[in-house]
């Protein structure tokens, strides 16, 4: 079972939603735990948690990995996100039953490997969690030959914020419109920023967006 560092509802009392933040390839739940800390305010009844992902990372002795990113390649990151989702879907699960929330009071944060496996695992959710946010990352495509399975496996289908910064290095800006085009297709409702000036990274414009995001399907 996933773990990670947990934040409770800042008002007190028994939680009404919970945020769980997903980090990327290399850190681990510490990465983005303040997150929380900076939403508390427009969030106070929510919980944060920020697990750690669940394989250490291959190739250094420290951060963790939601599947292994040598390759950086769309057959790669294909079978990473279905080997994990099992892990991350049964933690939300329990994260769900241990607040006794349902899953519609659910949303979910992701930074590039993180945001992977935001929008891989949040689509597939029996229960559509409230909203998913995307930092910097990619909606995981099949092969061409396995499209028809994949259609069929989108059967949540919660609003969408995906920001990207213009000057990504690590995931190509591209990766943006490519998202929102296959996010739409299905059905999806998406909004899209594109920060002017940024890397691989999360920017105050992003952070406001995202809280205002999660202020409205968390409401």
């Amino acid at each position: 079972m996933l773990d990670g560092p947990r934040l409770p509802p800042r008002a007190g009392g028994p939680a009404t939603s919970l945020v769980v933040l997903l980090h990327g390839y290399g850190a681990d739940g510490r990465d983005l735990i303040d997150l929380g800390e900076y939403w508390a305010p427009l969030l106070p009844n929510t919980a944060f948690v920020s697990p750690h992902a669940p394989e250490p990372l291959a190739i250094a002795p420290v951060g963790r990995q939601w599947f292994g990113y040598t390759e950086r390649d769309d057959r790669e990151r294909w079978t990473g996100v279905q080997s994990a989702q099992r892990a991350l879907d049964g933690f939300l699960d329990a994260e769900l039953a241990r607040l006794n929330l349902p899953g519609s009071r659910l949303a979910l944060v992701g930074f590039s490997q993180g945001t992977m496996m935001a929008l891989h695992t949040g689509l597939r959710r029996t229960v559509a969690p409230a909203g998913i946010v995307g930092f910097s990352g990619i909606h995981v495509l099949p092969p061409a030959r396995a499209m028809a399975e994949f259609d069929a496996e989108i059967i949540a289908r919660p609003p969408v914020l995906l920001i990207h910064g213009d000057l990504d290095q690590v995931i190509p800006p591209l990766a943006l419109p490519r998202a929102v085009e296959s996010l739409q297709r299905q059905g999806i409702a998406v909004r899209a920023h594109l920060s002017n000036g940024l890397a691989h990274g999360i920017d105050a414009t992003g952070l406001s967006l995202a809280g205002s995001f999660l202020t409205e399907v968390l409401a």
